[in-house]
């Protein structure tokens, strides 16, 4: 299998925080919505966006010109949409027992911004028998367990166990992975490695698993044209003991990124309002900065141990 060439991955990235510093009004919320309007829906691509800055920084592979992007953006998320923090401190009032709040939080808290009085809320909210009982997928909860460990607190509900209840640790039928699924798929991997951080986290059985079936899956969404999903299933590969930065794939997920560096979701670039065309590719083009990234950093060790991706 052919390694995808640096200067295209690498290439990927520029031109996706360029697009997202430009569109950087897209992050934004409505705080006038109501609770059961999905108030908190919009806090999501803001811990996106820090998840995906944090990732930039630790890996050191960005240019000066990419890193520059990066903390522009992480800064107006804090300052300008999140107001300080104190946004995040009206959403947790609004709805006390969501998760949400926690989840972006915590990467900036990464980055070296606080907010106490969230952080009061959050202890508060984690000795509330509520907070471990929450019902969602399984996935979501390991998200929650890491989470939760590198805030230091107490996992709700050991990592192992979490893992143990997702579809990936079962190990099932490999052609029975649909979009929602393969999503699961992602996540766990993202959850299992800390975003990349650690490949050695990911179990041997699951990583023997994934190199049969990871380059299957890769065709079926590049033929599909799911450029979302397809991005994130490259970062799983770039998460892996043994990447193989798949140049099929990557070509294809390059050649469909748009001039000014935006990634469509699904097929072409959808067309419209601009909030609405932003809500649509932000994800996507988050995924390819990720997956540019991850696969870049990768790349460059292989070149300097001189091992094969």
């Amino acid at each position: 299998m052919t390694s995808a060439d640096t200067r295209l991955l690498h290439t990927v990235g520029v031109g996706a925080l360029e697009w997202l510093h430009a569109h950087r009004d897209g992050f934004r919320l409505e705080p006038d919505a109501a609770p059961e309007a999905g108030f908190l829906e919009r806090f999501k691509p803001v811990g996106e966006l820090a998840v995906i800055c944090k990732v930039l920084f630790r890996e050191g592979v960005a240019g000066s010109r990419q890193a520059d992007l990066a903390r522009r953006l992480l800064d107006h998320a804090w300052r300008e949409v999140l107001d300080g923090g104190r946004m995040l401190v009206r959403g947790q009032r609004t709805e006390p027992l969501s998760p949400i709040p926690f989840e972006v939080y915590l990467p900036f808290r990464e980055l070296g911004h606080s907010q106490p009085e969230l952080e009061r809320a959050i202890g508060l909210n984690h000795r509330l028998g509520s907070w471990a009982g929450l019902e969602v997928l399984p996935v979501r909860r390991l998200g929650l367990s890491a989470f939760e460990r590198r805030y230091g607190l107490p996992p709700s509900l050991p990592e192992d166990e979490a893992f143990g209840r997702t579809w990936l640790a079962r190990a099932p039928e490999p052609w029975t992975v649909d979009t929602r699924v393969g999503y699961d798929i992602t996540h766990t991997v993202f959850h299992l490695t800390d975003w990349g951080e650690n490949p050695a986290g990911l179990p041997p059985a699951v990583a023997e698993h994934l190199e049969l079936w990871l380059p299957v899956w890769l065709d079926d969404w590049l033929d599909l044209e799911r450029w979302d999903l397809l991005g994130e299933l490259l970062v799983v590969d770039a998460c892996m003991p043994r990447p193989t930065l798949d140049a099929a794939a990557w070509e294809g997920f390059a050649a469909a990124q748009r001039p000014d560096g935006a990634m469509p979701a699904l097929g072409p670039m959808p067309e419209g309002d601009p909030d609405d065309v932003f809500d649509i590719v932000y994800h996507s083009t988050l995924v390819a900065a990720f997956a540019s990234v991850l696969a870049t950093s990768r790349a460059l060790a292989c070149l300097t141990t001189g091992t094969p991706a």
